[in-house]
């Protein structure tokens, strides 16, 4: 049983993670398309946003398979 709960708890956290770096991915593209000069703040902004969302993800699944 908890086995079963582990999996469900990390593919939960597989599939969240996925949707904010899809969601990260297209705010800064429309944001790039809006100010092409700011094009470098922006990048960089998602790359830092996008690694700590994969931290709290990869945190999350050690944890469910943990417990």
């Amino acid at each position: 049983m908890t086995g079963t709960l582990a999996a469900i708890g990390a593919g939960s956290c597989s599939y969240r993670c996925r949707a904010w770096h899809r969601r990260i991915g297209g705010s800064a593209m429309e944001a790039i398309a809006r100010q092409p000069e700011a094009a470098t703040k922006i990048q960089l902004a998602m790359i830092i946003s996008a690694a700590l969302i994969e931290g709290a993800a990869l945190f999350a699944i050690v944890v469910a398979l943990i417990a």
